[in-house]
C-alpha cells in the first residue's frame, strides 16, 4: 500500500508531503512530471510549460476557457522541479533508489491565514493520492480508472489531520465552540438547502440565504452557520456556538455533537 500523505508545516505555512518509490529511473520520472504529452496521461488538466526558472506554466481544466498560470521556480533535470500555482508552491524531488527512484512531492499552501489554508488539506491530499496512483500506472504502462468515491478518502484525511475537530475560545462572558469544515466546491444553494432541520432548533435571529444563519438555543447560547465560496478556495462552512458563563460543563458534549453533525453534513452535501 502506498504511504499516506503527511500534513506538516514549512516555515509558517501548511504543507502536504507525499513520498513514492517508483520502479523507473529519475530521467523517466522527470519526463513524466515535466513534459506536457506525459502529463496528459495522468494529470487532470492540459499543461504547457517553459522549463526555465521564471518560465510560465499553465493549466487548463476541462470546461474552463482560461488557464490558470504559475511560474517555474526551479528546474534541475532530472532532480528537482518546483513551480508556483495560485500562490501555492509545488515541488517534485526525484532521487535515485536502486534500479528505480524515490519521489518526494510537497504542496505548500500559500494563500491567506495558515489555519484557514489547512482546511482544504483533506480534499487536496485525496486528489494528489489519485494523481500519483495515475502517475505510477502511466509509468508502468497500465490503465488507471479514476476513483468513484471521493467522500471516503477526503473524510479519512480530514480525520487523520485533525481537521474534523472543533476548538474552544474564550469570549469574556463564557466560551465559544468553533468548527471550520471544507465542503469542496458544492454550490452554496445546495448546502443551504440542508439547513431545514437546523432552522427548527431555535429562534432565528438572522437569516441571509445562502451564506448566514444565526439562531438562539432554548438552553441559552447562539449558533451561527456561515458559508463562503470562491473559485480558488471552494466552499467552506464555519459553525460557532456560544456557551454562556456557568454552563461550561456542556462544552464537551457540544463538541462531540457538532463533530458528528458536521461529518453527516459533509456526507449529505456530497450525496453519501
Amino acid at each position: 500500500m502506498n504511504p499516506r500523505a503527511r500534513l506538516e508545516t514549512v516555515g509558517e505555512r501548511p504543507a502536504l508531503r507525499i513520498e513514492r518509490r517508483l520502479a523507473h529511473r529519475p530521467e523517466r520520472v522527470w519526463r513524466a512530471v515535466t513534459e506536457p504529452s506525459e502529463l496528459a496521461k495522468w494529470f487532470p488538466a492540459a499543461v504547457t510549460v517553459d522549463l526555465r526558472p521564471g518560465g510560465t506554466i499553465e493549466f487548463t481544466f476541462e470546461g474552463e476557457e482560461a488557464p490558470t498560470v504559475g511560474e517555474v521556480i526551479e528546474a534541475d533535470e532530472p532532480r528537482l522541479f518546483a513551480f508556483s500555482w495560485n500562490d501555492d508552491v509545488l515541488r517534485w524531488e526525484i532521487t535515485p533508489d536502486g534500479d528505480g527512484s524515490r519521489l518526494l512531492f510537497t504542496h505548500t499552501f500559500g494563500r491567506g491565514e495558515p489555519a484557514i489554508a489547512r482546511i482544504a488539506a483533506g480534499r487536496t491530499a485525496a486528489g494528489w493520492d489519485s494523481c500519483l496512483v495515475a502517475l505510477t500506472a502511466s509509468l508502468d504502462g497500465e490503465e488507471h480508472e479514476q476513483p468513484k468515491d471521493w467522500v471516503g478518502p477526503i473524510e479519512a484525511y480530514v480525520e487523520e489531520f485533525g481537521l474534523a475537530d472543533g476548538e474552544v475560545l474564550e469570549t469574556g462572558d463564557g466560551k465559544m465552540i468553533r468548527f471550520r469544515r471544507d465542503l469542496v466546491w458544492k454550490p452554496l444553494d445546495d448546502v443551504w438547502a440542508l439547513l431545514t432541520a437546523e432552522k427548527a432548533a431555535g429562534t432565528i435571529i438572522r437569516e441571509e440565504p445562502p451564506r448566514l444563519l444565526e439562531f438562539s438555543l432554548p438552553q441559552g447560547g447562539v449558533v451561527r452557520w456561515g458559508f463562503s465560496h470562491s473559485d480558488l478556495e471552494g466552499t467552506m462552512v464555519e459553525v460557532t456556538q456560544t456557551v454562556p458563563a456557568g454552563h461550561e460543563d456542556a462544552v464537551p458534549e457540544a463538541l462531540r455533537s457538532w463533530r458528528e453533525k458536521l461529518k453527516e453534513f459533509f456526507a449529505a452535501a456530497h450525496g453519501s
